[in-house]
């Protein structure tokens, strides 16, 4: 029994999961936003390539 209990509270202790979870957390987090604000996001971005074909020689 106390082989179990020293195996679970190794396990308990064990932080080196930690970083890829907060990494996970974080890239949950920004598709959400991105989700919540595409259609934003969207015109945007659509605004900055129409500024930019306008500066083009040319046009």
């Amino acid at each position: 029994m106390n082989y179990l209990q020293a195996k679970f509270l190794n396990f308990l202790q064990d932080e080196e999961g930690l970083g890829t979870l907060e990494i996970l957390l974080i890239i949950v987090v920004l598709v959400a936003v991105a989700l919540m604000f595409s259609e934003q996001l969207t015109t945007w971005v659509q605004g900055l390539l129409d500024n930019i074909g306008n500066q083009l020689p040319g046009n």
